[in-house]
């Protein structure tokens, strides 16, 4: 007989609107992200995840003195009792605690490959094995002494800590980085000590000016080290608003090696910048002669970090190479502040230096507090029991004889010597050892001792001057322990003027050498060494499909010009071309030329001159060579055109020209004065040459009196008058025996 299956229907089935649903799904996984995720809590600085994995491993028994366990043991433990997530999520959390080049106070000390600073992975978790620094005990310290509150964990079998007593400045102390939804946080590391400091100056004085901590908390201070080149005000704005950046560089220095050649050696780099990942770009911009300057790149770091820069020359100042380094790579770089924290109310917001230090300090008095409670009231259970002591220790014999004769001596014992239950059970629990007369006294001096320190707590406790004073003295231990005295707390950042600006160019330094710069007709540009004349160009090697189009002499520290059919001038630095040893590089990636957009011509940048520039409109002006000049890729739009025009013609003009000829692509000529046609620095200029039926083929400039350079020919002065006019006319047709081409230059 087939068994039957139950259908349970739901009590009750409500519609609700598909919005209303999706937005108050959504709001609970942003309140989850925010609070449970992405975002520390300011009294301990942890997120859910560290904490739980202290706690996790502080039950295993992984303090600093005991042995390493393995690192799968402890993940194992943190997924089954508290953190029921992804277990390589919780590998890579408990790595980065004990990266020390990523947390500036480790809270894991780990034994095995963990990773390192080019960004090579750690082991896996099954090969490593990790413990608890002493760091990670002042965060734990107290835990069991009710400092903190306890809640279940996501099953209810066990009780997690809601946040840790945290005897150390971990918040700011090891910075801290998320992202929630429509939040986000990043706070630098900094030094304990000097923390400590601030901490001490805002217990003496809870109104401390901003100034007056930054004076003490001198700004962050990363476990990589590396120079902070940020002014002193913005610093101080920063911490202010709770929001800000900090310009970190790295450190480096010269050595200097024979014949007048030095390198450059960097042995810090910036904050979470992977060292294999920087090399790699600095090789790149190498490759790509962005920088001439600069010759080879080398990484011979061992456990420290020694990264070789060799310039191209001994002249080449070692300031103006850095400069270009921090510009174009991560050996400088912004790392943004943003205080945004869980209070203790569990709310998000953005907190100044003072609240932050002044959270810290608060959260360390409610600890205090509830541990001195807490003592007080072992102290006082103790003290009840030492009383029972001493009670029977005077009446001894009648206490034996009580015990001997009665069938049920507890109540007989608490009727004749007026005890509590608590202490006829101690009393009657005790071994016979115990009753020696030097147990006595040494039940009266614990009795002594626990009496005066009980009076020390209820005076603590009822006096916050004296609940200060014993913060600050912690204060003072946890930086005695973890100051600038110490290894582990001497500040590894330094803090440096923000630099001058260099006068000195790169292309002051790059060696001038004679180079052809070969453009192909698809747009594969490259710079060949030497003088090469139009036979040697045509016969380098191009891509399939392609060929020569143009070859300009130039040298090493020239500019080339390109003229784009859109009007616009763009600039490439001759050195920074690739090598001819190849098919070179599209022009395309360089500058910002549009697929459906030609080069009209490329011209080597000389200054001084002037450009005859003209549309297949008919329309142009001569423009100033020095105002063409672009100082980006996106160029520099000089000729106007419209839709369904482009750009065709670019002719530098001659010392002492006096005509222009403009050549229509139905072949007609015309020739006028140079002094008809303005010059401008943009705009779309005047009619040069009238045509309805065809458009501008080309147009240029020269003397009349050294005839037209048209193609291999040169048209004599005595030829022209025929084809003189003035401009905006239509022209005529040349004669028969004429150059027939409809550009002038080839």
């Amino acid at each position: 007989m087939a068994k039957k299956t139950s259908l349970v229907v739901p009590a009750e089935i409500r519609p609700v609107p598909f919005g209303q649903a999706l937005s108050e799904r959504y709001l609970s996984y942003a309140l989850s992200t925010i609070m449970a995720r992405s975002l520390p809590d300011v009294r301990d600085g942890l997120k859910p995840v560290h904490r739980r994995l202290l706690y996790a491993m502080r039950q295993l028994r992984l303090d600093p003195q005991s042995p390493f366990k393995k690192s799968a043991r402890v993940v194992g433990d943190v997924i089954g009792q508290y953190h029921p997530h992804g277990d390589q999520s919780i590998y890579d959390a408990m790595v980065r605690l004990a990266q020390e080049f990523s947390v500036r106070f480790p809270l894991v000390e780990g034994q095995g490959n963990f990773g390192n600073i080019d960004g090579d992975n750690p082991a896996a978790m099954r090969y490593t094995e990790a413990r608890l620094t002493e760091v990670a005990e002042a965060l734990l310290a107290g835990i069991d002494e009710d400092a903190v509150d306890f809640r279940p964990n996501y099953d209810g079998s066990t009780e997690e800590p809601v946040v840790l007593p945290a005897a150390f400045p971990n918040l700011l102390a090891n910075g801290s980085a998320g992202i929630a939804v429509g939040m986000a946080t990043s706070i630098p590391p900094h030094n304990a000590g000097e923390l400590c400091d601030a901490l001490l100056h805002l217990i003496k004085t809870p109104n401390a000016r901003i100034e007056t901590l930054v004076d003490l908390v001198k700004g962050p201070d990363f476990p990589t080290g590396g120079l902070l080149v940020e002014p002193r005000e913005s610093i101080v704005e920063t911490y202010r608003t709770g929001r800000g950046a900090f310009r970190l560089r790295a450190r480096w220095s010269v050595e200097q090696l024979p014949r007048g050649r030095y390198i450059i050696v960097v042995t810090e780099i910036p904050y979470q910048v992977q060292k294999g990942r920087l090399i790699e770009r600095i090789a790149e911009i190498i490759a790509a002669k962005k920088l001439p300057i600069l010759e080879d790149v080398r990484d011979e770091s061992a456990d420290d970090v020694r990264v070789v820069l060799e310039p191209r020359a001994g002249n080449v100042p070692a300031e103006l190479l850095m400069e270009q380094l921090f510009r174009q790579t991560d050996l400088e770089i912004r790392f943004p502040l943003n205080l945004n924290v869980l209070d203790k109310d569990n709310t998000p917001r953005v907190m100044d230096l003072r609240e932050a230090l002044q959270a810290f300090l608060d959260h360390r008095r409610v600890v205090l507090l509830r541990r001195s409670r807490h003592r007080l009231a072992a102290i006082e259970r103790r003290l009840e029991l030492l009383d029972g002591f001493l009670i029977a220790y005077l009446n001894l014999d009648k206490l034996i004889r009580i015990i001997r004769e009665q069938d049920e001596p507890k109540p007989a014992m608490i009727k004749a010597f007026k005890l509590t239950d608590t202490q006829a059970e101690a009393i009657l629990n005790m071994r016979l050892r115990a009753l020696r007369r030097l147990e006595e006294f040494e039940i009266k001096s614990e009795h002594k001792k626990l009496t005066a320190e009980r009076k020390d707590l209820k005076a603590l406790i009822a006096d916050e001057r004296k609940q200060w004073d014993k913060i600050a003295e912690e204060t003072q231990e946890t930086r005695r322990k973890f100051g600038a005295k110490t290894a582990l707390g001497r500040r590894r950042t330094e803090l440096a003027d923000a630099p001058a600006e260099i006068a000195a160019a790169v292309e002051d330094y790059v060696e001038r050498e004679p180079v052809t710069i070969v453009c192909s007709e698809k747009g594969w540009i490259r710079a060949a060494k030497g003088h090469l004349d139009d036979k040697q160009a045509a016969e380098l090697k191009f891509k399939e499909g392609d060929g020569p189009r143009f070859a300009r002499h130039a040298q090493s520290t020239d500019k080339l010009l390109v003229f784009g059919t859109n009007g616009r001038f763009y600039t490439l630095a001759c050195d920074r071309l690739p090598s001819a040893r190849g098919h070179g590089e599209p022009i395309r990636l360089m500058i910002e030329l549009g697929n459906e957009q030609e080069i009209v011509e490329l011209e080597v940048f000389k200054g001084g001159r002037r450009f005859l520039v003209a549309s297949d409109a008919g329309r142009g002006f001569l423009v100033p060579e020095d105002e063409v000049v672009a100082q980006t890729r996106n160029g520099k739009q000089v000729l106007n055109v419209a839709d369904d025009e482009k750009a065709v013609a670019i002719a530098a003009v001659p010392e002492g020209a006096d005509q222009i000829a403009a050549l229509g692509e139905n072949r007609k000529l015309l020739v006028f004065p140079i002094e008809q046609v303005p010059e401008m620095t943009r705009g779309r200029g005047v009619l040069l040459q009238k045509s309805k039926d065809a458009r501008l083929s080309d147009a240029t400039a020269f003397r009349l009196a050294d005839g037209l350079a048209w193609g291999s020919r040169v048209v004599p002065a005595s030829e022209l008058k025929f084809w003189r006019g003035d401009r905006a006319q239509a022209g005529r047709m040349p004669e028969k025996g004429w150059p027939r081409a409809r550009r002038f230059r080839s």
